[in-house]
């Protein structure tokens, strides 16, 4: 008897001349893993959600351009005529940072008006109450049964706190609201302008910081929770030693020693700020929440 059989699926898809069946996808394995996750990343990019604290002045909007090397905030001209805020408001701005075919979705969230009153009672209120309104937001986008593909991730990944350069020590303002800020979020404190202070006064300045955080325990990133082995234990460890971080914001642009850099120019020299080039920046705003 005539045994016929139903050619299957597989077989009945012609294979392309040039490339055999087993090289089409490429290696299959667990060292493939890793490129996989590569090529993804590649194609989804990654979100980074940045929130900047501090009085007025301190350079914020120049140090976030700095740090990203892009035109990421406008700052804003002082104008006398303009009355000044007389509540905290936050304002978010979106940017799509394109570098070398890695897509950066970041939202910058500034807080005008923090610490620039007479009466500063609570002034943090605002700010915890944003930060925690994002996780309940993500949180019950995560719960429902029919979610989305991809949720928006809005939650503040890290702030960023502009201490004075008072070079003293923390203010009562900075302890209270640190306190309360390390408990909800990812908190890095830095000295602002700091080019103001000399190599001294930095030092003794960010050695009397470190002991109020840690009188005060405030627990600022990194965390003694991300030491999971001893690599981590020990650049963690490094980090720790330079916190606060003394940072000099610059935005523009200066010849030395033949080459362009970022920095600030002063009559005793030119300090510069971070080495590279600048990444192609596509600019896409979206209305960012307030709180009056």
């Amino acid at each position: 008897m005539d045994e016929r059989r139903s050619p299957s699926p597989c077989s009945s898809r012609p294979s392309s001349p040039r490339t055999p069946p087993s090289e089409m996808f490429g290696p299959v394995g667990i060292e493939a893993v890793l490129d996989q996750l590569r090529i993804k990343a590649m194609k989804t990019g990654f979100e980074f959600n940045i929130m900047v604290v501090g009085q007025s002045g301190l350079g914020k909007s120049t140090m976030v351009n700095t740090l990203f090397k892009s035109k990421v905030w406008q700052s804003t001209e002082p104008n006398l005529d303009v009355p000044m805020p007389q509540t905290l408001e936050l304002h978010s701005v979106t940017h799509v940072i394109e570098e070398k075919g890695l897509k950066l979705k970041l939202t910058v969230t500034d807080t005008p008006g923090f610490g620039d009153q007479i009466n500063n009672d609570k002034c943090w209120d605002p700010i915890l109450s944003y930060i925690n309104q994002q996780y309940e937001q993500y949180l019950q986008e995560e719960l429902l049964i029919t979610r989305q593909r991809h949720i928006p991730d809005t939650r503040v990944h890290c702030c960023v706190y502009f201490v004075p350069p008072t070079g003293h020590c923390l203010r009562p303002l900075d302890i209270e609201f640190l306190r309360r800020l390390c408990r909800t979020v990812n908190v890095v404190p830095v000295i602002a302008r700091a080019d103001s202070l000399t190599i001294e006064e930095r030092d003794a300045f960010r050695s009397r910081i470190q002991q109020n955080l840690k009188t005060h325990c405030i627990d600022v990133y990194p965390q003694k929770c991300f030491d999971e082995d001893v690599n981590d234990r020990l650049l963690n460890s490094k980090i720790r030693e330079q916190i606060p971080f003394a940072v000099v914001g610059a935005d523009r642009e200066h010849i030395v020693n033949g080459r362009c850099v970022l920095g600030r120019k002063t009559k005793w020299g030119i300090i510069e700020g971070p080495e590279g080039h600048h990444p192609q920046c596509t600019l896409r705003e979206l209305p960012g929440p307030q709180t009056q």
